[in-house]
């Protein structure tokens, strides 16, 4: 006979977590970025009484302004929605909406008496509009093609009409103060100021204008643009601005930047009467020398209590809740950060985010109304964000161990001891990082080489290994699992990365002892061996390939031009970061095609350079090197060649062959 279950909730996103919540605890399922395992039980599970859950907090908050970039930047609607019903699932309910918004910009500037040629030089190219939006960057990599605009509306239509028809809150993005330069020809009596330069960028691309509180057109400029917005998009009354990310503001007078939150308050509220600014709390803990309790209290308080959100965007490490009296009074949300960048690696502070949330709740006083994922990039660890995602709706830590060995039977579908085993063995290794973890792949291998690489561990090495020996040995019983082959290809590439690094310590270690043939053989080994072997198994695997991401960017372009400007956004973005290596390798990854054409080419130059050394009985020179090695970088950039977007190979062979090969 056929089993009803009834999965009713508050609001879409309720119900549809609830459903997730049957799925993944009665039926055995699982769902994440990687992959799904939906096998369901016949007949369905009955439950033998009702089941009611209510989240502690009123929030559940996911996306970071910059995955805008480093993750969604190529989507098209398929991979959007199949997003936002993830999100769903997940019991998110608080969440941006930001494509779309340059579209609307661009219609606003033209209003007040922009030229085309103007707007051009302020936008970005797509990789690095979230930079843009924060009034970080400028121009670089752009501009952007009218079809770029009519795309992103189009796409921002259909995700504002499916969040909402799923109970979501929606975030819309609000003006922060930051101008384009042609503002000063058409308004030339306006008080803007020029800031600073960002991170490693001259005022060539750096160094945007920010209106002056008091002017009169800084309000001007933003209702009309949230007019704009809202006449286009509806509203859910929750707008995003970010004044001072990574930028110090001009002036540390606590009076001037409760100013300056009040201007951005007002040209918000002169839109929308009921408008809440939901800010990063990032710059805090970014800049603490300038941002002192003085200083953040007067931000804060530039606007009226209740009337904003601050995401602790780094609480999992550097919260800033304890020190700021709980945001003074301002509601916020517990945010996991988790991941910059984008990069692959195996990490998490499990621990911190297991008794986190707890604590922040019990602080005196405490403002907490949510919690919130925040990765730079996503598409990584799915097992941390699995995890923090139920702590969002629990009342109390979770136990771990007993956790993830559940978590290993339902993403494979079937028990496994070994499976288990090498997931407790990763849970209290890699993914328990303690004190202040600031996860940025600092691996040789994704790192420009030099004699003085970070080659420092937070975990035993050997735990890795014996993970990647489990795994393989369950490979027979669950080879057919798509998501146990995503692992499988995730816990060697993590394993080789350890690897280059103990490679790497050999190479300088015979160079500074001027061992001549132990440098050619680590080095052999390293440049002609492990690397392409890395290489042809994240090649196996469509999600660890260099060519998904540089045609997915080709995707979205309407001629042979836009595709090259897309491709070489793409190119730049997880290489150089900029024209010259501004950011370099702040964004890398571990693909397939881009180990062999760009890391390997990098590790030969460097092993060549200094068995040259060697035998000339000159001494290296880091700064010659960077100048030839950056011609290496830009050569990838430009190399024009297509990869596949298709995987080839047996992943599992080519693991076991690796397994052989290198295991210690």
């Amino acid at each position: 006979a056929a089993v009803a279950v009834a999965v009713t909730g508050s609001s879409g996103v309720a119900a549809a977590a609830g459903l997730y919540r049957y799925l993944r605890d009665f039926c055995g399922c699982h769902l994440s970025w990687s992959g799904a395992q939906l096998r369901l039980p016949d007949p369905l599970p009955r439950l033998r009484a009702e089941i009611r859950a209510a989240a502690p907090g009123r929030y559940r908050y996911y996306q970071n302004v910059c995955a805008q970039s480093y993750s969604f930047v190529w989507w098209d609607w398929a991979r959007w929605e199949r997003e936002i019903d993830w999100m769903a699932l997940s019991g998110i309910n608080l969440a941006p909406a930001f494509a779309g918004q340059e579209a609307v910009w661009q219609r606003v500037y033209r209003n007040l008496g922009l030229n085309q040629s103007e707007i051009d030089k302020y936008f970005t190219g797509p990789a690095f509009l979230a930079w843009n939006r924060m009034g970080n960057l400028r121009r670089w990599a752009g501009p952007l093609p009218p079809a770029w605009h009519l795309k992103q509306l189009y796409l921002q239509y259909r995700i504002v009409e499916r969040m909402r028809s799923l109970g979501m809150t929606t975030v819309l993005p609000a003006f922060a103060g930051h101008v384009p330069q042609g503002i000063l020809r058409v308004f030339p009596r306006v008080n803007a100021t020029r800031l600073g330069h960002w991170s490693h960028f001259d005022c060539t691309y750096s160094c945007i204008y920010l209106l002056d509180p008091e002017d009169p057109m800084f309000q001007v400029i933003g209702t009309l643009f949230l007019k704009e917005l809202i006449r286009e998009f509806g509203t859910d009354h929750v707008y995003s601005a970010d004044t001072f990310n990574e930028m110090t503001p001009l002036s540390s007078d606590p009076a001037y930047l409760s100013r300056v939150s009040n201007a951005v308050f007002r040209s918000m509220t002169g839109a929308d009467p009921k408008a809440l600014w939901l800010m990063q709390g990032w710059l805090f803990q970014h800049q603490p020398d300038f941002w002192q309790p003085a200083q953040v209290r007067a931000l804060l308080h530039g606007v009226p209590l209740g009337r904003m959100i601050v995401l602790d965007l780094f609480a999992e490490s550097k919260p800033v809740y304890q020190w700021t009296e709980s945001f003074y009074g301002q509601p916020f949300i517990w945010c996991m950060l988790h991941n910059f960048g984008g990069n692959h690696g195996l990490f998490g502070t499990v621990e911190a985010i297991n008794h986190g949330p707890f604590a922040a709740r019990r602080f005196p006083n405490s403002t907490m109304v949510g919690t919130g994922l925040v990765p730079e990039g996503i598409e990584q660890n799915d097992m941390v964000y699995e995890l923090m995602n139920e702590l969002g709706w629990r009342q109390e830590p979770l136990d771990l161990p007993s956790w993830v060995t559940r978590y290993a039977e339902r993403r494979y579908g079937a028990p496994n001891a070994a499976a288990a085993s090498a997931w407790r063995l990763l849970l209290r290794s890699v993914y328990n990082c303690t004190g202040v973890c600031v996860n940025h792949n600092r691996s040789p291998l994704v790192r420009r080489p030099s004699l003085h690489m970070d080659t420092e561990l937070w975990y035993n090495a050997s735990d890795v290994y014996e993970a990647w020996r489990l795994l393989l040995s369950s490979g027979s019983e669950l080879g057919s699992s798509p998501t146990f082959l995503y692992d499988l290809v995730d816990v060697t590439r993590q394993a080789a990365q350890q690897l280059v690094s103990d490679y790497y310590l050999s190479i300088r270690q015979a160079f500074q002892s001027h061992a001549l043939p132990e440098l050619l053989t680590a080095g052999g080994v390293l440049v002609y061996d492990l690397l392409p072997e890395l290489d042809s198994l994240l090649s196996s695997h469509s999600l660890f390939l260099l060519g998904r991401w540089l045609e997915n960017a080709r995707a979205v372009a309407t001629s042979d031009r836009e595709a090259e400007q897309y491709e070489l956004n793409a190119r730049n973005q997880v290489t150089l970061w900029g024209p010259t290596g501004n950011i370099l390798d702040y964004a890398n990854k571990q693909l397939g095609g881009l180990v062999l054409d760009y890391y390997s080419v990098r590790w030969s130059l460097f092993v060549s350079v200094l068995v040259e050394s060697l035998n000339s009985g000159r001494p290296f020179h880091q700064d010659q090197f960077n100048q030839a090695v950056l011609q290496v970088e830009r050569g990838f950039i430009y190399n024009k060649k297509r990869y596949p977007a298709v995987p080839a190979g047996d992943t599992l062979e080519i693991s076991r062959k690796l397994f052989l090969k290198y295991y210690p």
